[in-house]
């Protein structure tokens, strides 16, 4: 089960089982607005950050939606862009813009365009990309969208600029999944990759934990309370629809999808202490991976489905250690600090994230898998929950800032941080969706 829902860190002789399971689900904590407005700070300065211009686009004073604003923030979260100055031009996609302008104003790249409302009510989104230096014409699409998909319009554009400007498929039109608590009632959201243009999923009086996309992006698993008990569910995105996948006796908890989408590897209590098991994404009689008188959660598959990481404190106290998908001897993976949980894999396979226990404090680290490095990233002391992007170079995680639970993006050497959250926010528990199908 995911790190829980505290409203603070808990103390370190918290015990390991109560502190993912049901305790974790009654902690009280500050109500938030249902749909509070999120606003990308970013802080942090990188080593090699490309400079690049997003001219407003014609037109868009009269959208509903600022494309070339949203289009600027996605690039600089991800750490591999800083916007340039590009006020007091007026150029569209079909302009030939004076490249010695903007290479004065110090850009790498130009960005341009339109957004046009048409009779029919939808809008027509049109860019172009220019490389200052080269003086080339990189291209441009069109979308005609309704308005409700200006922003997702917008995340393409600037995947379409990441694309082309560092040789690497862009995540901005991507989705994430979390969870608010506001007042006495729980909501599962799903989300643009920014946070924003969230979606509820599903509302309960009770906790919903651990949401976790499938490999397609259309399913989410999450541990629902609402039996007064941990059980978990699958949830079609597109209809709302959902189904009953694990509710055996005692706990069932912290689901994780193998990338084929067929099975969940899954956290039981049924035969005594926590234990690992797969079962169908359809339900069915669950197959026992693990076979130790430990506590063993958290399980995670690797991108290509042959290897589960999980948590266990099988050493004396919680480490993450993996094994075959199908079972078999497990071998320790942390050695750094005597607390390690939350695990989450790159898609790429070459790192590691999980929280660590600092002092007291909860911090996000980064392991390099083929040489062991590990480097803690954060400078925050309740982080949770960390999900890597589906092109493995940035990772969402929660955290409290100013006294309040947020929503973090950070680059994986944790130079560059986006806040996601809300003003006034407990936000928990995000998980990354992978790759939209265009």
């Amino acid at each position: 089960m995911k790190k829980p829902l505290h409203a603070h860190p808990p103390t370190p002789s918290s015990s390991f089982s109560v502190r993912r399971t049901l305790l974790a689900a009654l902690a009280a904590s500050p109500a938030i607005p249902a749909l509070a407005q999120f606003r990308v700070e970013v802080s942090g300065v990188g080593l090699t950050q490309l400079p690049i211009a997003l001219a407003p686009f014609k037109g868009e004073d009269a959208s509903p939606q600022k494309i070339s604003a949203i289009v600027q923030a996605d690039l600089e979260r991800s750490g591999q862009f800083r916007g340039v100055d590009a006020s007091g031009q007026s150029l569209d996609e079909a302009s030939r813009p004076d490249l010695s302008l903007w290479r004065q104003r110090t850009a790498d790249a130009l960005t341009v365009g339109s957004v046009t409302r048409l009779a029919d009510g939808r809008y027509d989104v049109r860019f172009r990309l220019w490389d200052v230096v080269r003086g080339q014409d990189l291209g441009g699409q069109s979308y005609t969208v309704p308005q409700g998909d200006l922003r997702l319009a917008s995340h393409r554009i600037a995947d379409y600029v990441y694309e082309k400007l560092t040789g690497e498929k862009g995540i901005f039109s991507t989705r994430i999944a979390y969870v608010t608590k506001g007042g006495s009632r729980y909501s599962l959201w799903v989300a643009d990759s920014d946070g924003e243009n969230a979606q509820a999923a599903l509302a309960s009086p009770e906790p919903i934990i651990s949401p976790v996309w499938s490999s397609n992006g259309s399913q989410l698993a999450y541990v629902s309370f609402e039996s007064r008990k941990p059980v978990v569910y699958v949830h079609s995105v597109a209809s709302g629809q959902r189904r009953l996948v694990a509710n055996f006796r005692g706990s069932n908890s912290a689901p994780a999808w193998a990338p084929d989408g067929s099975t969940l590897a899954v956290t039981l209590s049924r035969d005594g202490g926590s234990q690992l098991y797969t079962i169908s994404s359809s339900g069915g009689e669950p197959r026992r991976l693990t076979q130790s008188n430990s506590i063993d959660t958290e399980p995670v598959y690797s991108a290509d489905g042959g290897t589960i990481f999980f948590v266990s404190d099988r050493g004396g106290a919680p480490q993450i250690y993996k094994m075959g998908a199908g079972g078999g001897n497990p071998t320790r993976v942390t050695f750094s600090g005597t607390y390690n949980i939350s695990p989450s894999v790159s898609a790429d396979g070459r790192w590691l994230a999980y929280i660590s226990r600092v002092g007291g404090a909860f911090k996000l680290h980064v392991m390099e898998l083929a040489s062991g490095t590990v480097n803690a990233i954060t400078d925050t002391t309740a982080d949770e929950s960390p999900s890597f992007a589906p092109n493995s170079k940035l990772i969402v995680y929660a955290t409290r800032l100013g006294g309040r639970e947020a929503l973090m993006t950070t680059t994986l050497d944790g130079k560059i941080k986006a806040r996601l959250g809300g003003q006034a926010g407990d936000i928990r528990e995000p998980d990354w969706g992978p790759f939209q199908k265009q």
